[in-house]
């Protein structure tokens, strides 16, 4: 009698981890039943600075040398935002950071980022803004044992595209706002070359220069 105690016992306790270990797995289960993607690319801001010294005449030339040979050190590419914090709001320093920063094929926005520490008179601060982007807590195996009841999509669904579309796209800040233009495509930029040939008068088109002969 004891022994058939026990074994009951032993049954009911098996039956209550059992049902314990599969209500675990059903309450585990991602409640994604979309194909969109909750793993989606985060867009980070960094603000690197240089302080140069100014004079009447915007920046000399050993500051510009200073100021092109940071950028060169920044590996300045595009995508990079470029501005400048200037107490004085000197042209002639604009226009000197602009006429380096040029060699970059870059220009300089209006807004300068708030950054750490005052920036005295007779200094500017070159403020150059790098975004990355990346997909945080990617790749996601977490649910791959779960049941899924709810015919929801994967924990990791998305990881891929999302990540590889995070490590390729030249300037993160269009994962945010997008590339704006002028409604101009491509297409109708690359023909303008073309059009101004096709549409330039030929060089006789108001006849030939007569020359006057004259007498030996």
């Amino acid at each position: 009698m004891r022994n058939v105690m026990n074994r009951k016992a032993l049954a009911s306790a098996l039956t209550l981890s059992l049902g314990l270990a599969l209500s675990g797995c059903v309450g585990g289960v991602a409640g994604n039943t979309s194909l969109e993607s909750v793993h989606q690319p985060v867009v980070q801001r960094t603000n690197y600075t240089l302080d140069l010294s100014t004079g009447p005449g915007g920046l000399s030339l050993p500051e510009q040398r200073r100021l092109s040979g940071w950028f060169e050190a920044m590996d300045l590419r595009y995508g990079d935002r470029i501005a400048i914090d200037d107490p004085l709001n000197s042209g002639a320093t604009r226009a000197a950071v602009e006429a380096v920063a040029s060699r970059f094929s870059l220009l300089v926005g209006d807004e300068a980022p708030v950054t750490p520490g005052y920036v005295n008179a007779g200094t500017v601060r070159v403020i150059i803004t790098r975004s990355s982007a990346s997909v945080p807590g990617c790749p996601d195996w977490g649910g791959r044992t779960v049941t899924n009841f709810k015919n929801a999509t994967s924990k990791n669904y998305g990881c891929a595209t999302n990540g590889n579309l995070a490590a390729m796209i030249a300037d993160p800040e269009h994962l945010i706002h997008g590339a704006t233009g002028k409604g101009q495509t491509v297409t109708m930029s690359s023909t303008k070359a073309i059009e101004t040939y096709r549409e330039a008068k030929p060089t006789g088109g108001n006849g030939l220069k007569a020359e006057s002969s004259k007498g030996n």
